[in-house]
């Protein structure tokens, strides 16, 4: 094999030539290193020396626009402040200019319905280990197509296991850092054993999350439980399912809404099992370690939970960002 060394201009034609297909769903970038948006996938590039990438130093969140609006953008920004404070990671930005960047990246996006990632790193300056390195903290915004997952995973359900990777120290469990491996290896856990997700387990035997989602248990005597918040990350979407669910307690529909601990025992004898995400909302979980859970098919609260939160996504003032003004 020759290696060669490669001239500016070489490097500017090869970058034209490096289009793969999975960038047409990337559609537009903020860049504070660049100093504004792009929108050619070849250039949403970040600095190799920024310690974002060889440290996992930084910071991030990942919300969605539905119809023009950002839904419970500033849940997330608040979110972000505490994971960039814990951090010592003093945010470039003041709030409202991160929100006048990241409306104004996904207007150039021109989708109405799309994903947003905003990131907060160290910044570019050196590759040791010192964050004083970095000469100066950089903001990326990224907003890609959002696609909803196939009707059958809401109709169907989808399959979970407990997962074998340990959890996270407290420390860095409530920190939305960009040192994600446990995550990703979590995710090829599940997907080497052909199931959708898997559940962290804690070293006292309690469930914990799953790699980019939070778990949620409805008991037979109608409780809707999910595992305590000390020792994993506070998911936007399962914290505002427990606020939407209120009404449901005051009638009497469900007994409590309330944080547990969780034992895999307890999880296998729920009436109903969900996943809660940004990107798809709520998803009934019908198998847990190769057994169905409750019927085996999904039940009335996924659906109603479903119904509640794109409801609140759709009609909610409070919770929704417009994109333009």
């Amino acid at each position: 094999m020759t290696v060669r060394t490669l001239s500016f201009d070489e490097v500017l034609d090869r970058l034209v030539h490096l289009w793969k297909p999975y960038h047409d769903n990337y559609l537009a970038m903020y860049s504070s290193w660049y100093g504004g948006i792009i929108r050619d996938p070849a250039l949403m590039m970040v600095p190799v020396d920024d310690h974002l990438v060889h440290r996992g130093d930084g910071v991030f969140e990942v919300f969605k626009c539905v119809r023009n609006h950002i839904y419970a953008l500033h849940r997330h920004l608040d979110r972000m402040e505490q994971s960039a404070k814990v951090s010592m990671l003093d945010l470039p930005m003041d709030r409202s200019e991160l929100v006048k960047a990241i409306t104004a990246t996904v207007a150039a996006s021109e989708a109405e319905d799309c994903l947003v990632r905003l990131l907060v790193s160290r910044g570019p300056g050196g590759f040791s280990a010192s964050p004083y390195e970095s000469i100066e903290r950089q903001v990326y915004i990224v907003v890609t197509a959002h696609h909803e997952l196939p009707r059958e995973k809401y109709e169907e359900g989808v399959r979970l296991r407990t997962s074998r990777v340990p959890i996270k120290q407290e420390f860095f469990a409530n920190i939305k850092s960009c040192n994600y491996l446990p995550n990703v290896l979590m995710k090829k856990e599940a997907e080497d054993a052909g199931v959708d997700f898997t559940v962290s387990l804690d070293e006292r035997g309690f469930l914990g999350e799953g790699p980019t989602e939070n778990v949620g248990f409805i008991t037979w005597d109608r409780e809707f439980l999910v595992p305590r918040f000390d020792r994993i990350l506070k998911g936007i979407t399962v914290s505002r399912m427990m606020e939407l669910v209120r009404p449901l307690v005051e009638s009497g529909e469900l007994r409590a809404a309330e944080e547990a601990d969780i034992t895999p025992a307890l999880a296998r004898e729920s009436r109903e099992i969900m996943m809660f995400g940004t990107s798809f909302d709520v998803l009934p979980v019908v198998e847990y370690d190769g057994l169905p859970v409750g019927s085996g098919r999904p039940g009335p609260f996924s659906r109603r939970f479903l119904e509640l939160l794109r409801e609140d996504a759709r009609n909610c003032p409070e919770m929704k960002t417009p994109v333009k003004d």
